[in-house]
């Protein structure tokens, strides 16, 4: 009698026939709770008590995320912080691998607590005490509502041009404890390109148990790519986002000792 597959062996085994195929994109994880799809009546932009309960909320953040990761998995270690202080003040987009229910918070931890916004698809708005702490932490949800939309755009260029970093997640999914780098979609390049700011490309490692769980992340900041002006939009999209790919590529090598091979 073969032994029973424990929960992380399984999602393994998932994630081996995906890459087999290819389908990087794909969401094998089901959704879990209530959400609600954004409208225009969304606070993209916080004011009044919204702004002071962001403020708390953040703070929160701050003070209890490195003592949760180093309780959960062991500790942050964050690399390439050089690179952070290239850019100066200058907004950017940022660009980290999609692999944990709580790696905005390492994003947070490398780029700043306070200077980071993180997009999320609609889904993720979800209802009760947690969307509240997702609202006021400086998430903002996609939509399908054109108005929503357009606060959205809004608020991602101001806090641009304030030199803030909006993240995305640009394998456009989460799978768990993936190690690999997986193809970015142009979404959050598009959007560089529109806004005139660099991408920041960030790559997570981290060590699995014997049993699979995370331990000992490093959060690596890697050097940001910025816009090819001689090249038609189009292609300086592509060529920003082929450049992050390498980026991640690079890293995934160097700190695994291994070159990056799909089955």
């Amino acid at each position: 009698m073969k032994p029973k597959r424990t929960k992380n062996e399984k999602i393994r085994g998932i994630q081996a026939v995906l890459e087999k195929h290819r389908r990087f994109d794909f969401r094998y994880i089901p959704l879990i709770g209530h959400w609600v799809m954004p409208d225009r009546t969304f606070a993209y932009r916080q004011r009044g008590i919204d702004r002071f309960l962001t403020g708390f909320w953040r703070t929160v953040l701050k003070i209890f995320t490195r003592p949760l990761f180093w309780i959960a998995y062991g500790g942050i270690h964050v690399d390439g912080k050089k690179n952070l202080k290239a850019i100066g003040k200058s907004g950017a987009i940022s660009v980290c691998n999609h692999f944990n229910y709580l790696d905005t918070l390492l994003v947070r931890t490398a780029a700043g607590h306070f200077r980071t916004f993180h997009t999320m698809a609609p889904w993720n708005n979800k209802t009760g005490f947690g969307g509240h702490i997702i609202r006021h932490g400086g998430m903002w949800p996609f939509s399908k509502d054109r108005e929503a939309t357009r606060n959205l755009l809004s608020e991602m260029e101001r806090q641009l041009k304030k030199g803030k970093i909006v993240n995305f997640y640009a394998e456009q999914v989460m799978w768990t404890n993936y190690q690999k780098p997986r193809p970015m979609k142009d979404g959050a390049f598009h959007y560089a390109v529109k806004y005139q700011v660099p991408v920041l490309p960030i790559f997570c490692t981290f060590k699995r148990s014997k049993r699979g769980h995370l331990r000992r992340v490093h959060v690596h900041i890697l050097p940001a790519i910025y816009a090819d002006d001689t090249l038609a939009k189009p292609e300086r999209i592509r060529d920003m986002l082929t450049r992050a790919e390498e980026e991640w590529k690079e890293c995934y090598e160097k700190a695994y000792g291994m070159p990056l091979m799909y089955l």
